[in-house]
């Protein structure tokens, strides 16, 4: 059978799964596989919560079908597992997602399949920890019977620009026909390319370092702020004028969540351990981004001290809750940091956020958003913690007006409309 004949099947449909499914079911037969009854109802209805895939792309994608019956994708003949890769409260690596799909494809594997993980791992872990249960469950033979092959995702949620189509590929396979097969396959959908790296290996180290290079660089930054504040010095104008040099990395401070940047590091920091080496550079960039909600809570405390508001029964409101800005994805959000470390002041919180769901928010944090913009003189303070684009055109106070007190973490907002920038 041709590459142009086999059936493909994406295994979880989130940021990553369904932006694939959706590309390849406007190529060839396509299977989209996700365990969460409420999203396939969903999918079949061409609603994306995500917001990454629009009505019309399903429409376009006339080969795609959906299910949550692993049963149904057994006529497959390349599976792509794009399920999370999370850590978990001791932010060891949690393979969990990983393995549970590992073993749903084990079940449907057959002569001549390919199976391709698309999740962020450590290097080893398609060979090392996924082969072997896929030889155990089918009873076939690696790199005999069935093949493997890793091509990490590069989605970046909310970003209208930098798509799935738009954005290089690497790819990789256990053997150099199986290599030749699956970077093939990509580039029937990846219009800006592929690379064909030289290993499974080689393609995990490279995925699991893109993120841990920007956790570092932001780190970075994040340190600098906390230096320049100190010395009553703006970083965003530091960082403007630094960034005239044609080389200088244009970086800026702020909360570091999300389910990539904020977790990814851990997965190599793991392996590094393992082999008998502790990482400096990498947990000490994830410890100081984690403090920074903590930090920004503290600093926003000082300054309604300032500007002589109470503390102790203060409404606040904090602006946004999504990981990112112009994103509804709440998973991993450090906004939470700065409202628990609010809260040990006893301080009255409310949030606000047109881009979260309030049910995933009321689940995932016990907080309940307001339903509409709200009227932000009822406030002692306000904290703009995510950038969103919504947020801009905003007038939260006048320059001259003494409430409500406001911390712009994101620099959205003009110098002198604000009480303080991070």
């Amino acid at each position: 059978m041709s590459a142009r004949e086999k059936t493909i099947c994406i295994v979880g449909l989130g940021y990553v799964g369904l932006p694939l499914a959706i590309e390849f079911g406007k190529k060839k037969k396509t299977i989209g596989l996700d365990i969460n009854k409420q999203r396939i109802s969903e999918l079949k209805s061409n609603y994306d919560k995500t917001l990454e895939v629009d009505a019309e792309e399903f429409g376009r994608a006339s080969q795609l079908s959906f299910t949550d019956d692993p049963n149904e994708i057994r006529h497959a003949d390349i599976y792509i597992v794009t399920v999370p890769t999370p850590v978990d409260q001791f932010n060891n690596p949690d393979l969990t997602p990983v393995r549970k799909a590992t073993e749903t494809v084990a079940k449907n594997l057959k002569l001549g399949d390919i199976v391709i993980y698309e999740s962020t791992v450590y290097p080893g872990i398609t060979e090392d920890f996924c082969v072997p249960i896929l030889e155990e469950i089918s009873g076939l033979r690696y790199n005999s019977d069935f093949y493997c092959g890793y091509s990490p995702e590069r989605i970046n949620p909310g970003d209208k620009h930098h798509t799935l189509t738009r954005i290089k590929k690497v790819t990789s396979g256990s053997t150099p026909e199986i290599a030749d097969e699956v970077d093939a396959l990509y580039q029937t959908i990846i219009t800006a390319g592929t690379f064909k790296a030289s290993s499974i290996r080689v393609a995990e180290s490279a995925k699991v370092i893109e993120n841990a290079q920007r956790d570092i660089n932001i780190a970075f930054v994040n340190e600098l702020a906390k230096i320049f504040n100190l010395l009553n010095i703006d970083t965003n104008e530091v960082l403007e004028a630094a960034g005239t040099k044609w080389n200088f990395l244009p970086f800026k401070p702020g909360l570091v969540g999300g389910h990539c940047i904020g977790v990814d590091p851990f997965y190599l920091a793991q392996k590094a351990i393992e082999v008998g080496y502790h990482p400096e550079i990498i947990l000490s960039g994830r410890r100081l981004n984690d403090s920074m909600g903590g930090y920004i809570a503290d600093q926003f405390i000082k300054l309604l001290i300032q500007k002589e508001q109470k503390i102790k029964g203060a409404e606040i409101l904090i602006m946004g809750i999504t990981f990112k800005e112009n994103c509804p994805d709440i998973r991993n959000s450090r906004v939470i940091d700065i409202i628990k470390e609010l809260e040990t002041y006893e301080i009255r919180i409310s949030v606000y956020d047109p881009w979260a769901n309030k049910e995933e928010v009321a689940h995932e944090y016990g907080i309940t958003l307001l339903d509409e913009v709200p009227d932000f003189n009822n406030y002692e303070g306000v904290v703009v913690a995510v950038g969103h684009a919504d947020f801009e055109s905003l007038v939260i106070k006048q320059p001259d007006t003494a409430r409500p007190v406001l911390y712009d973490v994101k620099g959205i907002y003009p110098k002198d409309k604000v009480d303080a920038r991070l």
